[in-house]
């Protein structure tokens, strides 16, 4: 339904404040956005209650400023807890704040609001969710509650249903903290044995208790690949590098299984940003969203001769020329 058939049939005021509210959102959410759309950001998510000397506040402070050295932004909630450590550690510079309006609990850290143009207030959770998702290139995950793993559920369940293009997930805890290997083992133990989920579903994410880990795992993601376009007829793997054409008979007997018809065919395509790339194009099966994880990791780790554009995972938009 378009907002014309909205204002024909539409006069409860309450419908026109949810209305009203959410092109807010996102008309405020598109312009803050904007001057940063070239460079890739890294999501984190995890606790407003940790407090300043919990090991995951220090970790997620070392994260974030391991990420900006790197090349990246990052985003948070903007509130305290593990989204102020984030700020903290990458400068209101490098810090875009998604803050949510509550009644308690969620108020903008001092670092994202002392910056122009870096914190945004939604209205609504389903907007702020949205440009959560929509403008990350990655998502890492700290210990939390009912909020953190809400982030994180609704960042699996839109990856595995093909709404959110394949970006890198990563659990992030202190050395010697079980937080997500627990997670993990009963993630086996009542999805996967159970039939649930699929057994390749666990490579949707990376689990680790080291930063620097955390950071190389998600430049390694966008080494040779660099976006997904999922067309009516067809999945295209936009790439950094074109694929030799043995490693590409290689990846089409080692996932033939992902594929719903056909083969995959190396071939051209433009970017969003009108840059001509090479691509991977095939009917893909969209039933395994896991196994198209280990196919970005496998064309990932190909040995491919250097380029400046294989050396640069944190430009989104960075010519491949």
């Amino acid at each position: 339904m378009s907002l014309l058939d909205i204002c024909r049939h539409e006069t409860e005021p309450d419908a026109w404040r949810i209305v009203s509210g959410t092109l807010a959102d996102i008309s405020e959410a598109l312009e803050v956005f904007r001057p940063h759309r070239k460079v890739r950001k890294i999501t984190v998510f995890g606790s407003a209650r940790t407090t300043s000397d919990d090991p995951s506040f220090l970790q997620a402070e070392e994260l974030a400023r391991g990420a900006v050295e790197a090349g990246f932004e990052v985003i948070t909630g903007a509130g305290g807890g593990i989204m102020e450590a984030a700020n903290r550690g990458a400068g209101c510079q490098a810090s875009i704040g998604l803050n949510v309006d509550l009644p308690f609990e969620q108020h903008p850290n001092p670092i994202v609001s002392s910056c122009e143009g870096r914190l945004l207030h939604f209205r609504y959770f389903f907007t702020r969710k949205l440009f959560f998702l929509r403008e990350s290139d990655a998502v890492v995950v700290l210990p939390g509650g009912f909020g953190t793993l809400d982030e994180l559920f609704e960042a699996l369940t839109l990856i595995q249903t093909g709404r959110t293009p394949p970006m890198p997930v990563v659990l992030l805890a202190p050395p010697d903290d079980p937080f997500w290997s627990s997670w993990q083992v009963e993630v086996q133990r009542l999805m996967t044995r159970r039939g649930l989920i699929s057994p390749e579903d666990r490579s949707l994410v990376c689990q680790t208790h080291s930063v620097s880990e955390a950071i190389a795992w998600i430049c390694r993601f966008y080494r040779v690949f660099h976006a997904a376009e999922l067309l009516s007829d067809r999945l295209e793997l936009q790439l950094n590098a074109p694929i030799p054409a043995t490693d590409l008979a290689r990846l089409n007997h080692d996932f033939d299984d992902l594929v719903d018809q056909g083969v995959i065919h190396a071939a051209e395509t433009c970017d969003q940003d009108g840059y001509l790339r090479p691509c991977l194009r095939f009917r893909y099966d969209m039933r395994r969203v896991g196994r198209l994880y280990q196919l970005i990791d496998a064309i990932n780790g190909l040995d491919l001769p250097d380029c400046p554009a294989l050396q640069q995972p944190e430009q989104r938009c960075a010519d491949p020329a």
